[in-house]
């Protein structure tokens, strides 16, 4: 599952060996008025086309696995560049929560493509702006609305100790000073899985398998 606006083209360089492995990928449908995060994750669940699956998602995505993992059994859960519980979103986040401030962010704007590069990935695309272009294709207003709303409510306090967290060392949009028991990507930044994905081709089939 991508992150927020983004499409499946983020996992367009992991490679795992097929004689293992078969690669589903759910993408974003823009949520109906009024869905809450639970029943949006209930209508993601049955676009799965396996049992037992082991659910990836990346930062919004990252949540969004869980959430689905609630309602089927699953393998196993990996997240990367996510948070595993509300104790683990930055401060700015959480003073959005109580501010709704989040609410005044001109997403109206959702066809400048800078912008919602640092919405999504936290970080300006000044210098991949035709690369981006083609990550962040989900451009609706209301769901980026409905989207920044979710994360910066989501009440999650516990997680599932089996649950496996990927994280870049220098996520700008989930700081890892407030991560706890993750798998570390040195030097990793929230575009990890796309800038990073020899790494995710290296290491990924173990962690699946373990």
């Amino acid at each position: 599952m991508p992150g927020m606006a983004a499409n499946i083209s983020i996992f367009e360089n992991i490679r795992l060996p097929e004689e293992k492995f078969v690669q589903h990928y759910l993408d974003w449908r823009i949520p109906s008025k009024g869905i809450s995060l639970e029943d949006y994750a209930l209508e993601m669940c049955t676009r799965i086309k396996h049992s037992n699956p082991v659910l990836i998602g990346v930062s919004f995505g990252g949540i969004m696995v869980q959430e689905m993992a609630k309602h089927i059994q699953v393998r196993k859960v990996i997240i990367i560049s996510s948070v595993k519980k509300k104790s683990e979103l930055p401060k700015r986040m959480i003073f959005a929560k109580y501010t709704k401030v989040h609410k005044l962010l001109p997403t109206g704007l959702v066809n400048n493509v800078e912008l919602l590069s640092k919405y999504a990935f936290g970080e300006m695309a000044t210098k991949r702006l035709a690369l981006y272009e083609k990550y962040l294709s989900v451009r609706d207003k209301y769901y980026l609305d409905w989207s920044i709303d979710n994360i910066v409510n989501w009440n999650q306090a516990e997680c599932d100790p089996e649950l496996v967290h990927i994280h870049g060392e220098k996520d700008p949009v989930f700081p890892i000073s407030h991560i706890k028991d993750c798998i570390l990507v040195k030097n990793g930044t929230h575009t990890i899985i796309i800038h990073r994905y020899r790494w995710f081709n290296e290491h990924l089939p173990s962690i699946i398998l373990q």
